[in-house]
This record gives C-alpha cells, sequence and structure tokens, in this order.
C-alpha cells in the first residue's frame, strides 16, 4: 500500500492538473455534519496530494494545514499554494499537537493508512467535539458510458480498481454519511490523463498502458464528437465527531 500510495509522486504535476476537484455542495455538507462553519476553523487535510481538497477548505475560511507524505506530491502543493503550511507526515503518524483542530479531513486518503494507528492519531490531534471527515469522489455508476469504462478497467486490471479496501473505521463513533452528485465537462485528452492519474496505471507505467488508453480513445471519440467529455462523480462522504 505504502509503494502505490507513493507512485503519485512521479505525476504530481498531472495529477494536479487533471484530477477533479469537489463541489461546494459537499463542504456545505461537511459543515452541517461536523457541526461548525469551516470558516475559522483549524482544519488538517491528511494525505492533501496536491491540494485539491485543501484549497477549497483554504477558501472557505479555514485555518488549514496540509499533511502529505510524499516528495512530489508536496512540493506541488507548495508551488500552486504557497500560503499554506505543509507539513511532512501520514495519518499513521501525524505531526500535529495534541487536541489542537477542530476538523481532520481525508479526501481520498483514509485507505492509505493503518487504522489500528490512525484512529488513535486522530483521537489524539481533534479537540473535545471535533471531528473527522472522509470522503472518496467516485464515478457515477448510473451512468451508462461511464459504467461501461468502469467494466472495461476492472477487466484490465483483474479486480474492481481497489475500492474493496475502502472501510469507515471503528472505535470512533458512529458515522453520519451523505452523497452529493456533482459532473464536469472537459476535454477528451483531460479525461484519459485523469485516469492515467489513478495508481494503478502509475503502477503499472507507461508501456503497459498506451495500448489501453489509445483504445479508450477509440471508444469514447463517437460519444463525444465534439471532444468534451461530461464526467459525472459521487462523493461520499463521512463525517463522525469525538
Amino acid at each position: 500500500m505504502t509503494t502505490r500510495a507513493r507512485s503519485f509522486d512521479a505525476a504530481a504535476a498531472s495529477y494536479a492538473a487533471h484530477r477533479p476537484g469537489y463541489p461546494p455542495a459537499l463542504l456545505d455538507a461537511v459543515e452541517e455534519l461536523a457541526g461548525r462553519p469551516l470558516a475559522g476553523a483549524r482544519v488538517a487535510d491528511v494525505g492533501a496530494g496536491t491540494g485539491i481538497a485543501t484549497a477549497l477548505l483554504h477558501g472557505r475560511g479555514a485555518e488549514v494545514v496540509a499533511v502529505e507524505p510524499g516528495d512530489g506530491m508536496a512540493a506541488q502543493l507548495r508551488r500552486a499554494h504557497p500560503g499554506i503550511p505543509v507539513v511532512r507526515g501520514d495519518g499513521d503518524r501525524l505531526p500535529l499537537a495534541t487536541g489542537a483542530f477542530d476538523l481532520l479531513t481525508y479526501a481520498q486518503a483514509w485507505h492509505w493508512t493503518d487504522p489500528a494507528r490512525s484512529v488513535p492519531e486522530a483521537r489524539r490531534v481533534l479537540r473535545p467535539g471535533g471531528a473527522l471527515a472522509i470522503w472518496w469522489n467516485d464515478a457515477d455508476l448510473t451512468v451508462p458510458w461511464i459504467a461501461e469504462q468502469e467494466a472495461r478497467l476492472a477487466e484490465f486490471f483483474g479486480a474492481a480498481k481497489g475500492k474493496g479496501f475502502r472501510t469507515l473505521p471503528r472505535g470512533l463513533g458512529g458515522f453520519t454519511s451523505r452523497s452529493v452528485r456533482w459532473s464536469r465537462r472537459i476535454p477528451l485528452d483531460a479525461h484519459l490523463a485523469n485516469l492515467a492519474s489513478h495508481s494503478a496505471f502509475l503502477m503499472l507505467g507507461e508501456p503497459g498502458t498506451r495500448d489501453y488508453f489509445a483504445a479508450e480513445r477509440e471508444l469514447l471519440a463517437p460519444l463525444f464528437p465534439d471532444g468534451t467529455v461530461e464526467e459525472s462523480y459521487v462523493v461520499s462522504l463521512h463525517v463522525t465527531r469525538v
């Protein structure tokens, strides 16, 4: 898992350029379920990557610090968001003061942790009444072309693209969950680059994926004759207060 998680470092620029962000409705839901506004909240965004979620939290007025283990991802975050502090660490070893934070967020990142370590760490750094927010942004399988693409990916990798290891931690009380649907329109090239930035492809390497993306382009081009793809997503948000 560590090797796969660190595979993003070599593709940090592409990750930052092509990965989807998150809709305002997601941050609205975080505020509602955490029981407080983000403005003025002390927030640690753990596994921050290139800062996609970090920047949105900062934009809402949170006093946010990014926690990121990877050299390439941290460097990209610093370049793009020089005003946001970045500390090196991960969910299993948070370099943060005890009881100092109102909210911990894990955007696409909890599954890279060892819950036996990350749960006690979350408890340690959150103040009494603070909240832990975990979310994953997934392709909306109710859209036919997306479901067909996901089936091709599962066949290519011989598995369901690694979603099976996503589980919510025990020992932190009950989670309240919310689903947020949203979409974005991007060029076909950007859609394929987004796919290529996922860890399964990064681990496989460019020579092993060249033929896959050539075939994928052939299949998608007739569906989007103007060259613009509408990617549809479902964000699964889970929040608990400690």
